[in-house]
């Protein structure tokens, strides 16, 4: 018998959890290898680059391609975005691969919209430095399902004042701390880290 050795991705998605059912969704979706190309943080502003001014248009197109899809808070990191998704209670004109059962209509996962944005920021990216076929992101992305109007007055605020956090944020290398909003953020049900 042959073992394969190499790690396995794991997949965490809440238990019988329908990710194409109406509802905010807070997503995180890092760069490969963490790298910094959306720009720098100086003191407590984010300077969002020619790079990460294409990731925020890419995101901003999102509900043209999904109508049902609403888009809240956003903020462009050096090596990170985070946004909150509002899938609505509506199939009309989705254009997602998926059908919604029963409907004959069609309603994205939020997967669906999260792999759409990162497809069309990678290709216009990729246009921008003529690197036809390099990786942006890394694979999967990280999401929480925001279940009360609490933590999404909470996530709003958490997006919102990313830039002044930079400096104990999870995803920078230099970080000097912890930061208390993200162990909140980490330890709310509803959470999953999608490979």
């Amino acid at each position: 018998m042959v073992t394969n050795n190499l790690p396995r991705r794991k997949i965490i998605r809440l238990k019988g959890y329908n990710y194409s059912q109406p509802g905010a969704y807070f997503i995180t979706v890092c760069t490969k290898d963490r790298m910094h190309l959306y720009g720098e943080v100086d003191g407590e502003e984010m300077l969002v680059n020619r790079i990460g001014q294409i990731v925020e248009g890419c995101w901003n197109e999102l509900p043209d391609h999904y109508p049902n899809v609403q888009l809240d808070e956003f903020a462009v990191m050096p090596n990170h975005v985070h946004g909150i998704i509002i899938l609505l209670d509506h199939t009309v004109g989705a254009t997602s691969r998926r059908p919604e059962i029963g409907a004959g209509r069609l309603r994205p996962y939020l997967g669906n919209v999260v792999a759409y944005f990162k497809y069309q920021s990678t290709k216009r990216i990729n246009e921008f430095h003529n690197t036809p076929g390099a990786t942006v992101w890394q694979r999967g992305y990280f999401d929480h399902i925001i279940r009360d109007e609490r933590s999404l007055t909470r996530i709003r605020e958490y997006i919102a004042s990313n830039p002044q956090r930079w400096s104990l944020d999870a995803e920078n290398r230099d970080r000097t701390g912890d930061d208390e909003s993200d162990t909140w953020l980490t330890s709310r049900p509803g959470r999953a880290n999608i490979e």
